[in-house]
């Protein structure tokens, strides 16, 4: 077992977290079903126990399904040990729907920087694209020669594509090919992409980079392809200070018009504790308009999850801290303005509150997950919140124990056609790592 060390990070360094894995044989790789303890008649089974060797290690971010029901992910850490500073650069991996459970199977381990310079440490969760091709990005590495970390790990993160072997694979570990669509380089595009991902109809793939540009302080940016390559345009290029903000975390989201929704952690000028933010079209460029100021005065603050649209425009969201507490809150539109509302406060200051997106099921009801903090004995939580009333209900859905079940759960919740909800824990599980190295779940009602 051996410790865990930072993965180089930006100066917000608020989500970036790795573990530093042991390598194990691919023997280790099968598929674990482990039970915990139900809660509120929830059935609660783990999926994948990471060994931290070649299936990877501390997966951060959500996961997508195919029509299928199989399921993708990325492991922040674990594959390939040709990181410094940690033992893997990461995987992507696959849990395909075999009767009534799954079996794991490595995607893709990541390789780091330059000369191979595909990427290393996805944060984010990787998307399906129009073509059917995977798509993601890493928060460093990449084939830029910039030096964008401490720790001596060169490149500033990247945005790739990965496409499945022509003919069936035969191999447990048979790789999918890796594209590699942008490198980024800090100063003129952002450095340490992460957070959701979104395509529009046209196929042009929007994000953030949580920080660099001219300010470093982040940039939001479009990937449009064109002949078989990417152009990478930066639609808006934060200052920070009072009258924007810094560093984008959250990644972005897209309503039905082609505007562009996202937080920032910091900047703002409600005590400079972050902003909700609308990038709209206007001709060639986009304007921003701040939606939301947080302040130390009224709730939650340092938002570093994004935001999801939800019926008639409104806007759903959470934070990990706040004075006195981390909240759930909604923003809607009206007239022009914007009304914020908070719709549930946690019990806990500055601890546990949420550090992934929300997601709606069809009934309107909320999904997500909080941290934890182990020094405290407190592990993070599964929770749905449910419109009644005028008001919502807060149910408690699972309480991570940091044993075989996971800890520390940073992932966006998915909800399948049949109202199960799939995740990931990026900490407990296999004790190989420090502090664990984390879990996949399934919760059924």
């Amino acid at each position: 077992m051996s410790s865990r060390h930072p993965i180089p990070a930006s100066v917000s360094d608020m989500r970036l977290r790795a573990g530093t894995i042991s390598l194990v044989l691919a023997t280790a790789l099968a598929t674990v079903i482990v039970f915990a303890p139900l809660t509120h008649a929830q059935t609660f089974t783990v999926l994948h126990n990471f060994t931290g060797g070649m299936d990877g290690a501390n997966p951060h971010s959500g996961l997508t399904m195919d029509r299928a029901g199989n399921l993708y992910g990325t492991a922040l850490n674990g594959g390939i040990n040709n990181c410094p500073g940690i033992d893997g650069c990461g995987t992507v991996f696959k849990l395909s729907r075999q009767g009534a459970g799954f079996i794991f199977r490595p995607l893709y381990q990541f390789q780091g920087h330059i000369p191979n310079g595909d990427g290393a440490g996805p944060l984010g969760r990787v998307i399906f694209g129009p073509d059917g091709a995977l798509y993601g990005t890493t928060a460093y590495g990449g084939s830029s020669a910039v030096n964008c970390a401490s720790g001596g790990e060169i490149g500033c993160g990247s945005a790739f594509k990965l496409t499945p072997p022509a003919t069936p694979c035969r191999s447990f570990t048979c790789n999918w090919q890796e594209t590699q669509l942008h490198s980024f380089v800090m100063a003129t595009d952002g450095a340490f992409p992460q957070g959701e991902i979104v395509f529009d109809s046209a196929g042009n793939l929007y994000g953030g980079a949580e920080t660099g540009g001219t300010a470093r302080a982040g940039t939001v940016y479009e990937l449009s392809p064109a002949q078989g390559t990417w152009t990478l345009t930066v639609l808006h290029d934060f200052a920070g200070g009072l009258n924007d903000g810094q560093f984008p975390l959250g990644g972005v989201q897209l309503d039905p018009a082609g505007n562009i929704y996202g937080t920032t952690a910091e900047g703002g000028n409600g005590d400079g504790e972050g902003i909700v933010f609308q990038l709209v079209p206007s001709g060639s460029s986009w304007t921003l308009n701040i939606l939301y100021n947080f302040q130390l005065s009224s709730g939650g603050i340092t938002p570093v999850a994004g935001v999801i649209v939800g019926p008639g425009g409104n806007l759903y969201g959470g934070t990990p801290n706040g004075r006195p507490n981390p909240v759930v809150f909604e923003l809607s539109p009206s007239n022009g303005s914007w009304t914020y509302s908070t719709l549930y406060t946690f019990n806990s200051d500055f601890c546990c509150g949420m550090g992934a997106n929300l997601v709606m099921d069809s009934a309107g009801n909320l999904y997500g997950t909080t941290g934890g903090d182990s020094v405290e004995g407190i592990y993070g939580t599964v929770f749905k919140l449910t419109p009644s009333n005028g008001g919502w209900i807060y149910t408690d859905l699972h309480d991570f124990t940091g044993g075989s079940d996971g800890a520390t759960p940073e992932s966006s919740v998915l909800i399948d056609a049949n109202g199960n909800l799939y995740g990931t824990a990026e900490f407990g599980g296999n004790p190989n790592c420090t502090g664990g190295c984390g879990t996949v779940w399934e919760i059924t009602p």
